[in-house]
């Protein structure tokens, strides 16, 4: 088996209370259809971990290389696409971490990166 990190990207920025989402309703499809996935990833027995992430404006980036930490709001990187969200999954290979996030990414309406671990951890 093989673990996979499965990213979903969205936008930086939150500029509304439906995240992005068209409106209420197809927040709320979007919510129950991405809890549907998380469930059958549970019972194929893929599931590892997974978690929605707040936005990029709630991050602090700590660089500890100098003699003291350095501390800064926001995020590292100035992009217009962040990662809102991800799963961790082991599958036996590339193909079905592929179908995965093909499902992954019409549950939850947005762009789905596929990465495996590098296995030295």
């Amino acid at each position: 088996m093989t673990t996979y990190l499965m990213s979903v990207h969205g936008p930086a920025e939150q500029t509304d209370e439906f995240y992005g989402y068209g409106s209420k309703e197809e927040m709320e499809q979007s919510f129950a259809e991405t809890g549907a996935f998380n469930e059958r990833l549970k019972t194929e027995g893929y599931w590892v971990f997974a978690g929605g992430l707040a936005p990029a404006t709630t991050a602090t980036v700590v660089d500890g290389q100098g003699e003291a930490p350095v501390m800064t709001d926001g995020p590292y990187l100035e992009t217009k696409e962040a990662i809102g969200g991800f799963w961790v999954i082991e599958v036996p290979d590339l193909d079905v971490a592929l179908r995965l996030a093909a499902d992954a990414s019409k549950a939850c309406r947005g762009k789905v990166e596929v990465r495996p671990f590098d296995g030295l951890a």
